[in-house]
């Protein structure tokens, strides 16, 4: 198991929950693009194992791209995350 900074999980959280600021039409805007980056930035430096799959994430900023890092650094949480995004809290069944 590996084990993230506080950094990229605190920005991946920013960039689910602030879906409809930094998303168009399921793609990251250029501040999104700018927060997305630094992950990425931060990632490759704290596990350079997931090289592959950072530089293929860094090729379209698309919702898939951004929703598999998430997924791999914040797990089940990244989907649950981007639901409140999308939907808000007051759909959010607790």
């Amino acid at each position: 198991m590996r084990s993230f900074g506080p950094d990229v999980k605190s920005l991946l959280r920013k960039l689910l929950l602030g879906y409809h600021k930094y998303f168009h039409n399921d793609v990251l805007n250029s501040d999104g693009r700018k927060i997305f980056c630094e992950v990425l930035r931060m990632l490759i430096y704290e596990h350079p194992e997931l090289r592959r799959i950072i530089y293929k994430a860094r090729r379209s900023f698309d919702l898939n791209s951004v929703l598999k890092i998430a997924e791999i650094v914040l797990g089940d949480e990244a989907r649950e995350l981007l639901r409140i995004g999308i939907y808000g809290i007051y759909d959010y069944e607790i």
